[in-house]
């Protein structure tokens, strides 16, 4: 029959109740566009899709964010502050594992509080672990905006920034991402470089509706999942790239002096301080945000020197904006993690909000917790 429930879950999820986050239940079934187009691509290749009888495409909910945030938007809650907690399965292909899993978790909507809501989530997942009998999980933690402000204080060209943001959240090294830019792109793809010297400087509305056009022409609806306008981005990407030279040696010096920060994270907000006085004074802001986090956490009696932090930390979920984490078995190989979360104060924007709304959440996987980190 699937995944189900027990008392110690149902329990938990109890817990989360009587903390102000009311249960919700999304659709097991689900519009499989949004998965595509914002989760990660583990999940992404990882989906189960079918078709209904009007061509629309739908998939199992491999998670519970993305279904939840749509409820809420499509609620009268819209807007305003609401946190919810739940419990139920998830469907994902795994190689080992059942392929229908549990998830309980939180998301919490609307609050503006960011450094105080960031700490919340930490220790109401440290509470799932404890409710499981873990006393003292290994907590990773590392936070894309410090990256993203990074990226934005430096002198490249737009196209170069969004390039290195989206690799930062795949799980591939973000070094041999820096090798491959630091190189002339230019070289990559010969086949079709003069499609894309020829777009490359045009108006982009025109550009991205000429190879739309062209690739319905040709038949192509989509591909790896992947919808023509997000092939048309892809394409339009790399002429914008081609276009440049190649990363400048003194930018991919600093990313990489950042990126290779990691300690607890008062350690960190020194390293990162001097960093920035050096050269990145526009990191300031951002460290400010870690700092002020770092100071909740240990208001909730969270020892911080426990937590080890990286700069380079990243879940692969390609709709974090902020703060991320996770919580594994010290005695597992981390490879999977018991509960995990973050920050995603883009996601409900890109679901059709009207405005930027803060977000942030974690989701419990019940079967690692409940069997000791295996799984």
């Amino acid at each position: 029959m699937g995944a189900a429930p027990d008392a110690r879950a149902e329990a938990l999820v109890a817990s989360y109740e009587r903390a102000g986050y009311g249960r919700v239940a999304p659709a097991l079934l689900q519009p499989a566009e949004p998965f595509l187009d914002l989760s990660g691509e583990d999940i992404r290749k990882r989906m189960y899709l079918t078709v209904d009888p009007g061509g629309r495409e739908l998939c199992l909910r491999p998670d519970l964010t993305i279904p939840v945030s749509r409820d809420y938007l499509a609620s009268p809650q819209s807007g305003k502050a609401a946190g919810y907690c739940y419990l139920g399965p998830v469907f994902r292909h795994r190689d080992n594992g059942p392929n229908e899993f549990l998830q309980a978790g939180i998301e919490s909507f609307g609050r503006n509080d960011t450094a105080a809501t960031d700490a919340e989530m930490l220790a109401l997942g440290l509470e799932a672990a404890t409710h499981y009998g873990m006393t003292a999980p290994d907590i990773r933690m590392g936070d894309v905006g410090l990256f993203a402000a990074l990226v934005a204080a430096l002198d490249l060209a737009p196209a170069w920034k969004r390039r290195l943001i989206k690799d930062f959240n795949r799980k591939k090294s973000l070094a041999q991402d820096l090798e491959r830019l630091s190189l002339a792109t230019t070289n990559g793809h010969p086949e079709y470089q003069g499609v894309l010297a020829a777009l490359a400087g045009a108006d982009p509305k025109g550009a991205h509706a000429l190879v739309t056009d062209l690739l319905s022409i040709a038949g192509i609806t989509a591909v790896g999942g992947r919808s023509v306008g997000e092939i048309a981005d892809r394409f339009l990407e790399q002429a914008a790239l081609g276009a440049a030279t190649s990363l400048p040696r003194e930018t991919r010096e600093v990313i990489e002096k950042f990126l290779a920060i990691n300690g607890d994270p008062d350690d960190v907000v020194e390293k990162l301080r001097a960093l920035a006085n050096g050269t990145v004074t526009a990191l300031h802001p951002a460290i400010d945000l870690m700092e002020s986090r770092t100071g909740f956490l240990a208001a909730r009696g969270i020892d911080v020197r426990s937590i080890r932090f990286s700069t380079a930390f990243g879940r692969g979920v390609d709709y974090y904006t902020g703060f991320e984490f996770e919580l594994h078995d010290p005695k597992s190989d981390g490879a999977n993690p018991l509960v995990a979360g973050g920050r995603y104060d883009g996601l409900l924007t890109r679901l059709g909000a009207n405005a930027p709304i803060p977000a942030v959440g974690f989701a419990v996987w019940i079967e690692r917790l409940a069997n000791g980190g295996a799984q």
